[in-house]
C-alpha cells in the first residue's frame, strides 16, 4: 500500500460548462440580458463550426442548434452557465445567404453589442483550419486588439487535414499573428477530446469557473 494519492484523472475531470443551458435568442439590442457578470462570445464564419463547437464544449450535442445551410444563427443567442456566466453565439458571417437589408442589421446589432457590452471577458473565433485569415477574421480580429479583449482562435476541422498539414497551418497563423497582444491559437477538432478540454481550460479561466 502507497500513502501517495494518485493523480487526478483528467478524462474523467468535470466539465465546468456542463450544466450551460439556452437563455434567450435575440434580434437586436433591446432583448438582451443585463449587463452584468461574465461573458464569452463565439465569432466565425458561417460554416466554420461555431455551434458545432459550442456544443462539444458543454458535452451536449442538442444544445446549439447546427445545420448543413451556413448562416442559420441568425441573432444573439445567450447560454446560461450559471446566473453570473454566459456564452454567446454570434451571428455568422461570410456565407450567409440573406438579403443585403438583414445582413445590414446583423452588422448594426453586431457591432453595436462588441462596442457597448461590458460582461464581456473573451471572445473565441472559428477558423476553418484549411481556410484561415480570411478578411471577416482580420475584422475580428482588429475589433478584438482596440477593445484589447483575449481572444482565442480555434482552427476547426483539423481532423480534416493530416497531421503535418495541420501543423503547419498552426505555424502559419502563429507567424501571421506575430506581434498581437492577447492572442491563443489552437488546432481544434469536435472528434479530438484533447483539442475540446484545452479549449474548455481558457474558457473556463475567463469566466473565473
Amino acid at each position: 500500500m502507497s500513502g501517495q494519492a494518485k493523480p487526478p484523472n483528467t478524462s474523467q475531470a468535470k466539465n465546468p460548462l456542463q450544466h450551460t443551458r439556452f437563455m434567450l435568442l435575440s434580434p437586436d439590442m433591446d432583448h438582451v440580458p443585463l449587463d452584468s457578470g461574465r461573458e464569452v462570445a463565439f465569432a466565425g464564419r458561417s460554416n466554420a463550426g461555431k455551434s458545432s463547437a459550442i456544443n462539444a464544449l458543454v458535452g451536449h450535442k442538442g444544445l446549439a442548434r447546427t445545420s448543413k445551410t451556413p448562416g442559420r444563427t441568425q441573432a444573439l443567442v445567450f447560454f446560461e452557465v450559471d446566473e453570473q456566466r454566459r456564452l454567446i453565439d454570434l451571428p455568422g458571417y461570410g456565407y450567409a445567404k440573406v438579403s443585403a437589408n438583414l445582413k445590414a442589421q446583423w452588422h448594426h446589432t453586431l457591432d453595436t453589442f462588441l462596442n457597448q457590452r461590458q460582461a464581456l471577458r473573451g471572445m473565441i473565433l472559428l477558423m476553418d483550419s484549411r481556410h484561415p485569415l480570411t478578411e471577416f477574421d482580420w475584422q475580428m480580429l482588429h475589433w478584438c486588439q482596440s477593445k484589447a479583449l483575449p481572444l482565442l482562435i480555434l482552427l476547426s476541422k483539423a481532423d480534416k487535414l493530416t497531421r503535418r498539414e495541420a501543423h503547419a497551418t498552426l505555424n502559419k497563423v502563429n507567424q501571421e499573428l506575430t506581434g498581437v497582444k492577447d492572442v491563443i491559437v489552437q488546432l481544434f477538432s469536435t472528434a479530438q477530446p484533447a483539442s475540446i478540454e484545452q479549449a474548455r481550460e481558457v474558457i473556463a479561466n475567463w469566466l473565473a469557473l
